[in-house]
């Protein structure tokens, strides 16, 4: 929390529109990102749009963050747009308005002026992200080498987002307890966001895979630790430091490269081939829900993608 702290302490001071605002708004700035917020993904996109906005405002003469205006905030969505997704310019906005709602309540503003800017519409009914043929997922996993750390702790990570529909954030925070025996069979603890807690028991692949890994790899006296941790480099054994999404995403375009997949996948793809492969084998789209720990089914939704299979036998029937 330390460098947290000291980052957006300098975002505040080197920011005109804060510092010429005086010691509380600057204060009031550097809690909104260290102790409002949690999740440190959304504080690091929130902390962007923030220091993209002030500058820009800057460079267009205002000196102060009192002379933000609504006419400000919607001119400066609109040229998010030109850069920018329609996901990430709401994004962006919604930061904006959460800062200024946080600088209205310490009453260092009178008014929120991004209240009533709108963002750009955007309605999804189909997720963008890559999703595999249960076939081409079982190709990655049995094309990885498991007499090796390396190979062992791949499988099981891959594994776990396939079975559990585990988020790789989820994944990536677990620690050796929160794999755990109940009645009999190997459970998962997985941390979801906003402090949630979502356990699940793993398919019997699973089972077999973690078991492997952690036995392997000497992990189970060290229940306190991170579960999937980087390779130490030039030894092959694994380190002290857990991984992180983008160790976790360039592993995963290694082992599709090195099974032939042309599919440019990336940490959420092995989640969504799952919910998919679930839902395509009679699983129900509620249980599915469930097991994804989703609030709705309408974001469950989101990775399914059996309608891709009729769209390909329909286009199939135009014959020349």
């Amino acid at each position: 929390m330390g460098l947290v702290t000291q980052t957006f302490k300098w975002l505040a001071c080197s920011q005109p529109l804060i510092s010429t605002a005086g010691e509380p708004a600057q204060l009031r700035f550097l809690e909104f990102f260290v102790a409002r917020i949690r999740n440190p993904h959304t504080r690091r996109a929130y902390g962007r749009a923030a220091e993209d906005f002030l500058t820009w405002c800057s460079g267009v003469g205002l000196t102060t963050i009192g002379q933000v205006q609504p006419l400000h905030v919607a001119a400066w969505v609109e040229l998010q747009g030109r850069h920018f997704a329609a996901p990430t310019v709401k994004q962006r906005l919604a930061g904006l308005k959460h800062l200024f709602d946080w600088l209205v309540t310490g009453q260092i503003l009178p008014a929120n002026p991004a209240a009533s800017v709108r963002g750009p519409v955007h309605r999804v009914k189909r997720g963008k992200t890559p999703v595999l043929e249960a076939a081409e997922a079982r190709r990655i996993l049995e094309a990885i080498d498991v007499s090796t750390p390396i190979g062992l702790r791949d499988r099981a990570l891959i594994g776990l987002m396939v079975y559990s529909f585990a988020r790789i954030g989820a994944a990536l925070a677990m620690r050796v307890e929160d794999v755990y025996v109940q009645n009999r069979r190997l459970w998962v603890r997985l941390h979801e966001k906003g402090g949630k807690r979502h356990d699940m028991p793993c398919h019997h692949n699973l089972d077999a895979w973690l078991h492997d890994y952690m036995e392997g790899c000497a992990l189970a006296d060290d229940r306190r630790s991170a579960l999937f941790r980087t390779i130490a480099r030039g030894t092959g054994r694994l380190s002290d430091r857990a991984m992180q999404q983008a160790d976790a995403y360039a592993m995963i375009r290694r082992r599709a490269a090195a099974a032939g997949i042309e599919t440019p996948i990336g940490n959420h793809s092995f989640r969504a081939t799952g919910i998919t492969a679930y839902l395509k084998n009679g699983g129900t789209l509620e249980k599915a829900a469930t097991m994804a720990n989703h609030a709705s089914t309408r974001t469950t939704q989101l990775y399914d993608r059996r309608p891709d299979d009729v769209t390909l036998d329909e286009v199939e029937r135009v014959m020349l």
